[in-house]
């Protein structure tokens, strides 16, 4: 009889393994929210039994709950230094891999921003969000941007910062800033194409938005995640990516 327990606890033992196995826990940056949920949609649709839940937030804020042990299997982050800082701390397996390079755009809901920057130095612009520069790669993106065009100090009194780029983006759509530095992925969402005005500053100004995935680190390997990685820096996505702003 207990032999038969025995049995019975290891079979439930290996079936609950096998169950969590399938479920891949992902940290992702706010900027990738729509292309993501597609992406989500259809791997989900290609790979019966996985079960992909995600989270979306600044990258830097999710390099913090990583390291004080957040259950994340998987880190797509808006940049290749907050996956680095894991990697250096011990946090994560595997490599560092570049899955997509992303875009910074300005936005406004009441006025043309189609000629450029020189409009947020206008008395029209009294409100300028940008996502936090500590935590979110396009925030300090925005910031460095301002900075080496010579604009920063003449604007810096209009910023009001967003705890990332999708709080960012919001502020803009609402009318709570007149002018939002977002990502273009954002600026190409079904919430906000087509409405507004759209500046997409070209991408020598800044330096590149090199946007980076990799493995947590856990007790045991998940490799319904590593599955899900290799799709995601494959080519399996481009339409998605390009129908989002993005490049490879």
């Amino acid at each position: 009889m207990k032999k038969v327990i025995l049995i019975a606890t290891l079979f439930f033992s290996v079936c609950m393994f096998a169950n969590a196995q399938k479920s891949v826990k992902v940290a992702a940056a706010a900027n990738l929210r729509d292309v993501f949920m597609e992406i989500k949609e259809a791997y989900e649709k290609e790979n019966p039994g996985v079960k992909i839940d995600v989270t979306f937030g600044s990258s830097g804020n999710f390099v913090q709950q990583i390291l004080n042990g957040a259950s994340f299997d998987f880190f797509m982050a808006a940049d290749k230094s907050f996956p680095l800082k894991l990697q250096n701390k011990g946090a994560t397996y595997g490599k560092v891999s570049t899955y997509i390079y992303g875009k910074l755009a300005v936005w406004s809901n009441t006025i043309d921003v189609k000629k450029g920057l020189d409009v947020l130095k206008t008395n029209a612009v009294k409100r300028i969000s940008v996502a936090n520069p500590e935590t979110a790669p396009y925030g300090e993106r925005a910031i460095e941007l301002l900075k080496k065009q010579n604009i920063y100090d003449e604007v810096k009194a209009k910023i009001i910062y967003g705890d990332n780029i999708s709080a960012a983006a919001q502020y803009a759509f609402t009318g709570n800033t007149e002018i939002g530095f977002i990502a273009l992925s954002l600026a190409m969402s079904p919430e906000m194409k087509g409405k507004g005005k759209c500046y997409v500053v070209p991408q020598n100004l800044y330096t590149p938005i090199e946007q980076a995935c990799v493995l947590i680190k856990k007790n045991s390997r998940n490799i319904a995640a590593e599955k899900f990685m290799k799709n995601i820096i494959s080519h399996n996505y481009d339409a998605l990516w390009i129908k989002y702003g993005y490049s490879k």
